[in-house]
């Protein structure tokens, strides 16, 4: 990643939404490309992965959720972070962008003020730090150079956040976490990020490490957060 310029992908079809993105983000120093529809926008992102996504969700050709599912797909650009743009702004809305695999999502309209500032967020690395490249909690092992995550013997993969979400986890096995400090933590905002975003991912990552055979490593805390098991 190119710290000082980082490159951004922005998927919006809408003419005046684009030129008052591009404006805006250029003049904070990041470099933006814009592609007009879905199809051209999954080409892009192949053909050259940006740092950030910003994907809207009606687009012509191929939806921002269809978009979202096929790069979660692909190993050039599964790790790229996704921020959603949509009017629609009703939970269930919310819940289907986080769960295809977005890092985060905002409402039209939007205070571009804000989205400045959750695309930096997205755009950090994990707060937390390790001196080893590697990561191990029981059948979990994280190697942080090549990002790789196993549970046993078997590669699972796993979003941005997700990954994030389990290296913060992991430093710590057995210390339950509330959803503001994961929010803090991960996300690196608090505020402008609700406690349903957490519970999506940790859902998300639940299925993950379930279906790799780490049934029951991630533990709910009924009120307050998550914990790591340590079993």
């Amino acid at each position: 990643m190119n710290l000082s310029n980082p490159r951004l992908l922005l998927i919006e079809d809408e003419p005046s939404q684009v030129e008052l993105l591009r404006y805006n983000l250029t003049k904070q120093g990041f470099d933006v490309r814009v592609a007009m529809d879905g199809e051209e926008g999954v080409d892009a992102a192949r053909e050259d992965p940006p740092d950030l996504i910003l994907l809207d969700w009606m687009l012509p050709n191929l939806s921002g959720i269809e978009v979202c599912r096929q790069l979660r797909r692909d190993k050039a650009t599964r790790e790229v972070p996704i921020i959603m743009l949509t009017a629609r702004s009703e939970e269930r809305d919310k819940v289907r962008g986080l769960d295809v695999g977005a890092d985060d999502y905002v409402t039209k309209p939007y205070s571009v003020k804000e989205l400045i500032a959750r695309v930096r967020a997205a755009l950090r690395r994990p707060a937390a730090r390790v001196a080893d490249s590697k990561l191990a909690s029981g059948k979990i092992e994280i190697d942080l150079e090549k990002h790789r995550v196993t549970v046993g013997a078997k590669d699972v993969t796993l979003s941005p956040t997700e990954f994030r979400l389990l290296i913060t986890l992991m430093q710590s096995p057995g210390r339950v976490f509330s959803r503001d400090q994961l929010l803090d933590m991960v996300w690196g905002i608090t505020a402008d990020v609700d406690t349903r975003t957490v519970d999506v991912h940790v859902g998300r990552l639940r299925r993950v490490l379930d279906g790799a055979g780490g049934k029951g490593l991630i533990r709910t805390i009924r009120g307050f957060g998550y914990a790591l098991s340590t079993d």
